[in-house]
């Protein structure tokens, strides 16, 4: 997710307007993030319709009115509009918490080839790892509202780190359904090596290399201290 937008400056829709010009900045605000382009334009009617749907989609899953914890979805509005003036003209029908492209970003245009947008309006869902988990899910989002959010959670594996203290994260998030067998199997390859060097001290101080097994030991005997 952080790739596609590396050496890029992404604003936020907030009254100054701020803007996520690092790198540290947009990992912070993307990365384990499921993202939402919005590509569309002030001069679509379909576009203008939509705007107050998917506003209020994106608040009931992020703003604390609605929820104790945010959603780990972001909204970028890629502007495919004629004029700044429109540009910030339809931003004001979006939430103050999204993204947009500044309008003189020739990034608008190179994503709009990038995704092969042909309709307007068009959602992308993107997974964290900037592949398509949904081309275009206007239509989902029209008919699920909010309840499509769980399955976009679901089918993107995210990691959902707001339960986990830091220690368990980096734990947990190395286990796998298969992590109770590789526990034992790495318990009883343990075992045995611990058992070859207790062997090894018995055998004395020849080779280190020397391994002693069961029938060596009760047929000689001959390289024992006692």
């Amino acid at each position: 997710m952080v790739d596609l937008f590396v050496d890029r400056v992404l604003v936020k829709n907030n009254k100054d307007q701020d803007e996520l010009d690092t790198e540290r900045e947009i990992t912070m605000r993307l990365q384990n993030r499921i993202l939402m382009l919005f590509f569309a334009s002030a001069a679509c009617e379909s576009c203008q319709d939509f705007a107050p749907t998917l506003t209020d989609f994106y608040k009931r899953l992020t703003d604390e009115f609605y929820v104790d914890r945010s959603a780990q979805l972001v909204l970028l509005y890629i502007s495919l509009d004629q004029s700044e003036e429109q540009q910030e003209s339809f931003l004001k029908e979006l939430p103050k918490k999204c993204l947009f492209l500044a309008y003189e970003d020739p990034y608008r245009r190179e994503l709009e080839a990038m995704f092969n947008v042909e309709d307007l309006p068009t959602v992308v869902v993107l997974r964290p790892d900037c592949s398509i988990l949904i081309p275009n899910a206007v239509e989902e989002i029209l008919r699920l509202g909010p309840d499509c959010y769980q399955n976009w959670q679901e089918a993107a594996e995210l990691i959902d780190r707001n339960f986990m203290i830091k220690e368990d994260f980096e734990e947990k998030s190395m286990r796998s359904f298969s992590d109770p067998i590789r526990r034992l199997k790495y318990k009883v390859e343990d075992d045995k090596k611990k058992k070859k060097k207790k062997r090894k001290g018995w055998s004395g101080g020849g080779d280190e290399n020397a391994e002693v097994d069961g029938k060596e030991e009760g047929e000689g005997g001959g390289g024992s201290p006692w």
